[in-house]
Formats: structure tokens, sequence, C-alpha cells
């Protein structure tokens, strides 16, 4: 295969085939080079002629080949005098390596007998037979599966330097039977909805066999469905033109259609042909939490409710809200009836809890997505935006009978874009507002349970016996309860979980008004006068543990974190976390973390503003936060030894966990991204604001990583006003650093500029080195992408002065490697070169894994430029190595982008144009619209280059409108590649 022939598919080592119970058996390979194995021991083959008897007898399979057949294999139409000797000699040597019962002699020729599953080619057509049979019944993805082992089975090319006309007829035929299976194999990843990923891998392929019709057409149905309709049908321009040019003949019918297809926007074939058999997710979902065994009473509301829900059988869509005060039972109502109407929606039914009453509701974006994977859309297949996953959703809903049951709204904003769009689906919506303002919805009020219900609730969880003989003191509990059922439901449970107790003994305690807030208070006093149930029964630890871990923002909080707002070894605080679950008012989230449901939340922080000093609060907080920078600020030196953060930080007053290496240390961060950044917006006191700043700059790698990208950006917001308003210009320009590099991140040069800008003179007025050090750097690298090099050059060499002056030797290695790309920008490749390398020797000796893998992609830019390819890739490839393993996927996608710029360089377009797709799928959603613009153009120029001009015109025209929104330099680059075909 030449250097640009397209992708070889990736195997595992090369084995020899291998048959159970046979270990010291004969085993051989001619999918690859030819090689003979007896057990584990590979075994000389001999002479590359010697090979090519070897092979002639096994691609025989058994079957005896005559002297004569074997002299023309070897040497066509003019063989040597001495040619049958020479067999004659071969096969003898043959014959000593292999055994006398393997090679054998017969009617004057010579025959190799082995076990069928003693030769790859042939346990490769048995997979294929299997994978036919599998396809023919229905099966798509065994087929998949098992074609995907066929290929696996090659190792390079068959019948590698094996020589004669024999072997070059079989090899070709071998390869034609190889690019026969990819075609099948990607016919099926289309079929099972694997679109997006199948482009990169035609793009390459179709370039390797540009004649091939096949490959175009999958290549266009894989672009349109992900869509992508534009180069789709330059595809086929591009198709044709090349047709006509080599051979002079039109495209294939079937290619014709398929164009045609597109331009009319079929949805038929937007659509893969099937969904994967193993769906990742059920095809019919059943969501719907268990119904409660004891559900009692509401009759009235069951039957209204159910003969809306019936009616979506007809030419309505129904949605009926279910409104009332928290704790009041909508939940329970609403899973019930959902139940009993399941029979209406055979289709499936949904669930998500809203979180409503929280600070925080769910994203209509983020359950959108949750319920296309639920109705079977693969990942690759659910778009980004909010309003094209909620027509998606609408569409997918067509035709189908589900049942959507949305719990916990926060109010009908937060609905609308969650309603299926026609007849035959239904929603049922809870929550503690009414929707006056969601149009056609039917409203239903719920209220208390009638004292009859209430007490019939209490009876079904405490006993009958228990209750009978204490009638009226059953009574007053449910009074007490003010005959809200979740107040009721907390407390019969509790009775039922004591055998001691009598429900007099409960209603007692429950007469203390002091022990519970009245339930005639409005909103959610009556919700807390319910949980005051189980508050009251806490030990006072208990109790102090359940308020203060209520403080806490985030959705969740690690046994570790617990510990420290608490003051408490973890061994005391996980003894009171699971004494708070056992009671309910805590839940366990996963071994070792916790969380509140949203009302006890509340609650919880009531508690603690009415039982905890305003100075106890406080301390839990700050001892939090400084759990939080302790642990963030090691994680931080563990990834950029040498870094002067820990000189110049803010002390902390509680330590924090330490880790044996980087990646249980990167493991700590990811997982405690959401609950850092929430304690990071949450500190706005006078002694807090500096710590968070510092917390928010320890956690800079959340920025990169593009998983918490937007919340980082947007506690660095929160924290720039916070400062600002506090008169803090320390914490202000730190702050504005953090800013800054989370608007780099996203592309948005400006913005980042300005905070950068601002971040110096509140350093330079301060004397904060640390700002002081990165704002000039930040400037330089935002001069560098906005082409002002000079300017770029002088902010640099400032910054490495001033990290030079503070010590900071990773600072300097940084500065160096983006002065290295200022001066690669303005044509000094040599300088370039050597101050990456400067750089990186830097990082090398402190044993930076991650920033040495930035110098190494800076010092890959340079050496591509200098013509040095290969080192060039050797570079590139170890930096994306790292990038992966630290999940940095801005700058994994970057270095992929680059590495096809290199291959692009090189003459390798296929391979260029294969990178760049790939760039563009790991850069979605992170880097910003300007670097998806440089991919784009990068990925033109290679498809123009492997003979498809009309998708990398397509590529340009968009690259061109994202450079001329932006107002970037790049736009005359691009209008000179689309020169022929832009109006004059």
């Amino acid at each position: 295969m030449d250097r640009d022939s397209g992708p070889r598919v990736r195997v595992p080592e090369q084995r020899a085939p291998e048959k159970p119970g046979t270990a010291d058996a004969l085993r051989f390979t001619v999918l690859g080079p030819v090689r003979a194995w007896r057990g584990s021991e590979l075994l000389s083959s001999g002479s590359p002629q010697q090979r090519a008897l070897l092979t002639a007898l096994l691609l025989r399979e058994g079957r005896t080949a005559t002297a004569g057949e074997l002299i023309d294999a070897f040497w066509g139409e003019d063989p040597p005098s001495q040619a049958l000797a020479t067999i004659r000699t071969y096969a003898s040597r043959l014959r000593k390596i292999l055994g006398q019962d393997t090679l054998v002699s017969e009617s004057g020729g010579y025959a190799i007998r082995i076990d069928r599953g003693a030769l790859d080619l042939t346990l490769a057509q048995d997979l294929a037979a299997e994978a036919e049979k599998a396809r023919a019944a229905g099966d798509r993805c065994q087929a998949r599966t098992l074609i995907n082992k066929v290929l696996g089975l090659w190792d390079g090319e068959a019948l590698a330097s094996v020589p004669g006309p024999y072997a070059d007829n079989q090899r070709t035929r071998l390869e034609e039977w190889r690019l026969q299976l990819t075609e099948t194999r990607l016919d099926l990843d289309l079929e099972v909805g694997c679109h997006a990923e199948a482009v990169s891998e035609l793009t390459a392929l179709t370039a390797a066999h540009p004649l091939r019709e096949r490959l175009r057409e999958l290549l266009m149905v894989a672009l349109y469905r992900s869509g992508r309709q534009a180069e789709a049908l330059a595809v086929y321009a591009d198709t044709r033109r090349l047709l006509a040019e080599e051979l002079g003949v039109d495209p294939r019918p079937e290619l014709a259609q398929l164009q045609q297809r597109i331009l009319r926007a079929d949805e038929e074939l937007a659509r893969p042909a099937d969904e994967p058999a193993p769906a990742p997710a059920p095809l019919k979902p059943a969501q719907l939490p268990a119904t409660v065994p004891d559900f009692t009473g509401r009759s009235a509301f069951v039957a209204e409710l159910g003969s809306r829900l019936a009616t979506a059988e007809g030419s309505v869509m129904a949605v009926s809200a279910v409104a009332g005060i928290g704790g009041v039972g909508k939940t329970t109502l609403a899973v019930h009836v959902a139940h009993q109407a399941r029979r209406h929606f055979p289709d499936g039914q949904l669930y998500v809890d809203l979180q409503g009453a929280g600070a925080r509701a769910a994203e209509p974006e983020t359950v959108l997505g949750s319920f296309l994977r639920a109705l079977g859309t693969a990942d690759s297949a659910i778009p980004d935006t909010l309003d094209e996953r909620a027509a998606l959703y609408r569409s997918t809903l067509d035709g189908r009978r589900v049942l959507i049951l949305l719990d916990n709204a926060h109010d009908a904003a937060q609905i609308r874009p969650l309603l299926p769009g026609t007849p035959g689906c239904a929603a049922l919506v809870t929550s503690r507002v009414r929707m006056v303002d969601l149009a056609g919805a039917h409203l239903v009020d719920l209220d208390v349970m009638s004292p009859e219900e209430a007490l019939q609730l209490f009876t079904r969880i405490v006993g009958a016996e228990r209750v009978g003989s204490e009638r009226k003191a059953a009574l007053d509990v449910v009074a007490a309860c003010g005959f809200l059922p979740l107040a009721i439901r907390i407390a019969a449970s509790r009775l039922a979980a004591r055998r001691t107790w009598t429900v007099s003994v409960l209603a007692a305690k429950l007469a203390d008004e002091r022990r519970r807030l009245d339930e005639l208070q409005a909103g959610d006093l009556a919700v807390k006068a319910t949980f005051e149930l189980g508050y009251g029964q806490l030990e006072p630890a208990q109790a102090r543990a359940f308020r203060l871990l209520g403080l806490a923002d985030g959705p969740d909080i690690s046994l570790a974190a617990a510990a420290a707002l608490l003051n408490l070894h973890p061994h005391a605080a996980e003894d009171l976390l699971e004494a708070l679950v056992d009671t309910s008012l805590v839940e366990s989230a996963a071994p070792g973390r916790y969380r509140y449901h949203d009302l006890v939340r509340l609650y919880a922080r009531a508690c603690a503003e009415r039982d905890e000093r305003a100075v106890e609060r406080e301390s839990a907080l700050s001892r939090l936060l400084d759990f939080y920078l302790a642990t963030a600020a090691g994680v931080y030196a563990l990834e950029r030894p040498g870094d002067r953060l820990a000189d110049h930080r803010e002390p902390t007053q509680y330590s924090g966990l330490t880790f044996a290496d980087r990646h249980s240390a990167q493991d700590w961060l990811y997982t405690e991204a959401n609950s850092l950044l929430a304690c990071v917006r949450q500190a706005s006191g006078a002694g807090a604001v500096r710590r968070a700043v510092d917390l928010l700059w320890a956690t800079k790698d959340l920025a990169e990583s593009g998983a918490n990208s937007k919340q980082y950006e947007a506690a660095a917001i929160t924290m720039r006003d916070v400062a600002r308003s506090s008169d803090d210009a320390r914490a202000e320009g730190r702050a504005l650093i953090t800013l800054t590099n989370a608007r780099l991140v996203a592309g948005r040069f400006d913005q980042a500029e300005r905070d950068a800008q601002r971040a110096m003179r509140l350093a330079r007025a301060v004397e904060d080195p640390l700002p002081s050090c990165w704002a000039p750097n930040d400037l330089g690298i935002i001069a560098l992408y906005q082409n002002r090099h000079a300017e770029g050059e002088a902010y640099l060499e400032q910054a490495i002065a001033n990290f030079r002056a503070d010590g900071n030797r990773p600072g300097e290695a940084s500065a160096l490697c983006n002065l290295s790309r200022i001066h690669l920008a303005m044509g000094n490749t040599t300088s370039a070169v050597a101050l990456a390398q400067q750089g990186i020797d830097i990082y090398d000796e402190l044993g930076h894994a991650l920033r040495g893998a930035n110098g190494r992609y800076a010092l890959g830019l340079a050496l591509t430029q200098s013509g040095r390819f290969a080192d060039a890739t050797e570079q590139l490839h170890d930096a994306l190595a790292v990038f992966r393993d630290s999940r940095q996927r801005l700058w994994e996608g970057m270095a992929t982008f680059r590495l096809a710029e290199v291959d692009l360089a090189a003459g390798l377009p296929a391979q260029a144009a294969t990178k760049s797709e790939q760039a563009l799928a790991i850069l979605r959603g992170i880097g910003g619209e300007w670097r998806r613009g440089n991919v784009l153009t990068v990925l033109g120029r290679a498809l123009s280059e492997i003979g498809q001009p009309g998708r990398a015109q397509v590529c340009w025209r968009e690259a061109l409108d994202i450079y001329e929104a932006l107002g970037s330099a790049e736009i005359g680059t691009v209008r000179k590649l689309l020169a022929p075909t832009l109006p004059a």
C-alpha cells in the first residue's frame, strides 16, 4: 500500500489462528505475511520461493496441486529448465519443517492436510458466512461484529513479499475481498446509525479508491445523515466529474438516484435502515418510578386525570398539569395515574425529575438529550441546541404513543420544549405552581387529604392492629401533620420502624408545637413542618450535621468534603451521614457521596438559619472552601511541578487530600468539578473572595476539558463581579486571568484581551506576581491568534522576564513555547524550534507531563514549517497521547488538527482529511468558531487534493462565513481558495 492509499484496518498484534485443545497443532496465516506456527512457536518458512510453494498449497485448502500447476504458479509461461527439481527441493525442505503427515506427495503433486480452523483465511471465510446469515436474519449488530472480526484477521497486505504470478493474482483477489468486506461493514455502520463516525473513514477510502462508486455512495449517505447535505451533493459532483475525465462515463444509476433523494431532502434516507439490535437505550422506554403499594384515596383525581390521558388515543395531544404545595403528593398521584394509563401508551413512558423546587432547575436541553437516548437516538445524532433537540424529539415521537411524566417542574418555560407535538402522546406535569400560561393544559389543583384518607394512609403504613386500638391518637397524629401526605408518610414510617412506640407516644410528640411549624403557614412552611418530625428525633451531632451540610451548594458532597465542613474525622462524619441516610433526610448518591432532596436542602438551611449562629455557618463554609482549595492546589502542583501558585495563593486553615499520582488527582478534580465550581460561586464573604478566586485558578484544567467549560466561565464572571464590588483589586485581577483563560478556550479573543489588559493594570497596582506574569503571556497568545506578531513578541518577552523574576520556571517554559509560535508566524523557523525546545527542556526537567505536551505541540508546529515532517509527527503524537490521558479535549482536538496539517504538508492529503474530520468531531462544542474555521480550511485543502473539490468548496464557504462573522484575518486566505467560484 502506498503512503497515501487510505487507512488500514486497525487490528491487535497478529496471532496465529487458534483451535481449542490443539496447543501443539500447526497453524498458518496468509492474510499478511505467510507464516507457520507449531503451538506458540513461529516456524521458519524459508526463502521467498519456499513460501510461495507453501502459499500455493495452503490456498488450495487440502486439494492436491500437480507439479505442472506449481511450476505455472511459480514461473508462469517461462519456467527454468530445472523447475521440477526446484519444486521438489522446496517441498522436501517444507516437509522437514511441517512433518510427513502435513505435506504429503500424491499423484505426482503435493498437498497440505490441516484442519479447517488452522488457516486464518478459512477462519475468515467462515466468519464472513456467519455474518451474511446474521444480516439476513436481521441481526445487523451481530453481522457488524463478525465482519470486524474478519477484518481483524488481516495483518497488512495478504501474501506479503511472496513472489510469483499465482501469488500476485491471489493477492489481488484477497485485497478486493477485503475491500468488499469493508464496504459491507460501513454499510452496516450506516444501517445502525453510526453515520457520523463513518465519515472520516469513508473520506480516506474514497481518496484511496477514487473510482469505486460504492464508497462514494456510502460517503454521500453518511454526510447527509450527519446534517452535511451540501458536502454530500458535492461528493456526487466530484464523482461525476472524475468519472467523465478518467473513464468518459456517467455515474451509475444508483448514485444518480441517491443525489436526487438528497436534493429532495428524503426523510427515509435521513433515517438508518434499522436501529442496532442491542440498542444502547430501549426503544420502548419504561422509566416510570414504582408506584407506592399503599397509595390511598384521591379517587376523583385518579378518574379525572385517567380520563384526560385516555383522550390522547384520539385526535388531540393531552397535557395535564398537577399543582400543589410541596409534600402534598403530586408525584405519588402522577406516578399512580401514569401506571394505570400505561395500556394507552404501548410505545413507552418517559420520566424526569426537573428539580424545579431547587436553586438550579434541570436544563431542558439536558432533559431532551436523555429522552432522545431513551427513545433510541444515537449520541452522535443528538444536536447541540435546544431548538434542534426539541424538533428532533417531536419528530421522534411522531407516530408513537408515548406518555411523558414531567415531575417537579419549575415553570411553563421549562416545560414547553419537552412537550410532544402530535396526537397519540400525552404529558403529565407536576409543579408547585399553577401553570396558567401553559396553553391547552388541563390544570388540577391538589389539596391536602381529607381526614378519612389521611387516616387510611396512616393505617396502611403502620398496620391496622396498632391503629385500631388507638384510633383517636391516630387522628391526632394525622391532624398534627396537617393532613399532608408526605408528613403523614414520614410520621407513620417512623412509628412502623419503632415497635416499642405506641401511636399515643407519636401523637404526644407531635402535639408540641415547638417541634414543628404551623401547618397552616403558606408555601414551604407546610413542607418544613413534615421534615420537623424527622429532624426533631435526631441526636444533637446528627442535627448539626444535617443543618450545616445543607449550606453547601452543589449537586452532592463527598465524604471527605463533608468531614471538612463539619470539622470531623472522616470516620465520625461517615457515621453521622449514614445515620441521616437511615432517617431518609439525606440520600446516598453513591458510595462515599451524599445529597439532599431539593426540598430537604431548603429545610436544612432554614434550620441552620434558625439554630446556628452566623459565625458557625460562615466557619463551616470556610472550612469547605479551605478543603477544596488545599486539595485543588495539590492537584495543580502535581500537574505543574514548580509552579508558583503554591507560594502566592491564599493560606488555608484546613488541609486537603493528597494523591499518589496525577491520574488519581485528575479523577478527583473531574468528579468534584460541579461541587468545586458551586463552592466558588457561593463564596462572596469578605474573607472568602480571595480563596475562591485562587480555587478557580487551581482548577484551570476544567476550562479546557470541554465538559465544564461553560460552568467555569460563569464562575469566573461571578468572582470578577464579586471582587470588583468588594473593591479587591488583587482578587479581581486573578479572577480576570481565569476569565481570560476561559474565553481563550471559547475562542472569544476580543473579550479575553480586554480582561487580560485590565488584569495586568490591576496586578501592577497591587504588585501581584501571578497576573503580572500570566496577563502578558495571555496577551501574547491573543496577539498571535490575531496576527499582531510584533506586539505579541513584546508581550511574551515581558512575560518571560516576569516569570524569571518570580522564579516561575513552568511559566517561563510556557511563555518560551508561545514565543516560539510568534517567531514561527514571523518566518523565523530556526529560532522557533530553539525556543520550543528550551521550553520542553524546562518542562522535562521539572517532570511536567501535561504542560510538556503543550511544549511538544509548539515544537511540532515549528518542525512542520521547517519541513521536518517525521519529527513534527512524532512530537505531535506524543503531545496527543498526553492530552487524551489528561482529558484535555481542546488540546486533543488541536493536536489532531495539527497532525492533519503535517500530513497535508507532507503530501498525504487523504490522511489529512481523515484527521481533520476527527478534529472537527473532538472540538464539537469547545474551542470556538475561529478554531473550527481553521480546521474546515485544512479539510477543504485536503479534499481538494484528493479529487473532491465540491466538498472542499463547501468547507471553505463555511469557514469564510465564520471568519467574516468574526472579522478574522484569515478571510483573505479563504477568499483566494474560493476565488474561482466567488462573484466578482
